[in-house]
């Protein structure tokens, strides 16, 4: 062993018992401790919110969207034929997408009207289940043959503002109508409900609605015409390349948006507060590493004579400054230690257990979603000791500047 090993650890302990650890020196480690694991903690529950977001985002919207700049969009298929060749891609659907107002017998409300493919939306988009899918599609086969009413899947939160259930009958009033003798005549259409769908998100389960891709046509005049083509990937990562991609292969006659675009606000605030809330409980830490600093300070004081006798017998700056540098991290490898191991701990009993609910009139999730990454855990383990070793620095400094003569003449 080292000697200034050594002598670190014979300054840790205090001068009266051997057994136990001075006051100032459980305070720093109790205080280190505290701040790396409520870092672990919040910084797993905030990667968790962001990570149940992301998926409910991607369950209702595609990683890629295709649009035309300025023509109509007919010549889809021919698009998606292109786009399904690229590495990558696992599926493509068009979709036909307008603002809209829906009524029924019990309410009237605005909505997003999402006319889309059911033989190919399932490879895109996961909200819709089959059966739901199969009913789209047969209620519009029975309407093209026998003049039927079409079918209509609504979101749970718009369903129950207006008062529908499955077999009820809305009616979708588009503003781009006819011109008449009469004046201006909206466009609307009667649509019969054969489900709901459930996003866990109220900004797409209150105002989304879904309906076959030809009646959403038909309704809007639009013949064969799309908004555009949804894509979906094997790695949602790479969206950003694999649309920079497209964009080559289509021109620029083409607009394409991946899904980190077209959510950037959200994800923005989501990083920039899982930001903030790092540099707020780090100072948990900063506090702890000030006891650090003042402990070793009264160590350096205390131990003058020490460290004169060290000098006079050989020992350099150097070796006198690893001392007191080695007694600090040793405290705070400790702290950071056991912050570790009880923020990992407590991180799987909340996500084993589940025992914090969460109001379901105010969060989206009744309970919180813990996420441990370990890129996360080595930074905050890494920025624990960066902070507790520059809280060495001033206190080793002093110590290795003592004279020895001075030290001895006056100790």
């Amino acid at each position: 062993m080292r000697f200034e090993w050594f002598i670190a650890g014979r300054y840790l302990r205090a001068k009266q018992r051997q057994t136990f650890i001075s006051l100032i020196t459980l305070l720093s480690i109790a205080g280190v401790t505290v701040g790396v694991m409520a870092l672990i903690i919040v910084i797993a529950v905030m990667a968790g919110f962001e990570a149940d977001l992301k998926s409910r985002i991607l369950g209702v919207e595609s990683h890629i969207v295709v649009m035309k700049q300025a023509e109509r969009f007919e010549e889809y298929e021919r698009v998606q034929e292109a786009i399904a060749q690229i590495p990558g891609v696992i599926g493509t659907t068009p979709f036909l997408s307008t603002q809209a107002m829906i009524r029924s017998a019990g309410g009237i409300s605005g909505t997003v009207v999402r006319g889309i493919d059911p033989r190919s939306v399932g490879t895109v988009i996961g909200i819709l289940d089959k059966e739901t899918l199969d009913a789209l599609m047969t209620s519009q086969e029975q309407h093209s043959d026998a003049a039927l009413t079409p079918g209509i899947v609504l979101g749970k939160e718009l369903a129950r503002h207006l008062g529908v259930m499955k077999g009820d009958i809305v009616h979708l009033i588009s503003p781009k109508g006819t011109l008449t003798p009469a004046g201006f005549s909206p466009s609307m259409k009667r649509f019969r409900v054969i489900g709901r769908f459930e996003s866990g998100m109220y900004e797409y389960d209150g105002s989304l609605c879904f309906v076959h891709l030809e009646a959403a046509q038909s309704m809007l005049g639009m013949d064969r015409a799309v908004s555009g083509i949804e894509v979906k990937l094997a790695d949602v990562y790479q969206a950003k390349d694999i649309a920079r991609t497209i964009t080559g292969i289509l021109g620029k006659a083409f607009w394409v948006r991946d899904w980190m675009q077209m959510n950037r606000n959200l994800f923005s605030a989501l990083k920039l507060e899982k930001t903030v809330m790092f540099i707020i409980l780090a100072l948990i830490i900063l506090v702890a590493a000030f006891n650090i600093a003042s402990s070793l300070i009264m160590m350096v004081m205390e131990k003058t004579r020490d460290i004169a006798i060290l000098k006079a017998m050989g020992a350099t700056d150097t070796h006198i400054r690893r001392i007191f540098v080695m007694k600090g991290m040793i405290i705070g490898v400790v702290g950071t230690t056991l912050g570790g191991i009880l923020g990992i701990v407590l991180c799987m009993l909340l996500k084993r257990y589940q025992f914090i609910d969460l109001p379901g009139d105010v969060y989206y999730l009744s309970k919180l979603p813990v996420l441990l990454k370990t890129a996360d855990i080595v930074m905050i383990a890494a920025s624990s000791l960066v902070i507790c070793f520059l809280s060495t620095l001033y206190p080793s400094r002093q110590a290795a500047r003592l004279n020895p003569v001075e030290a001895i003449r006056h100790g």
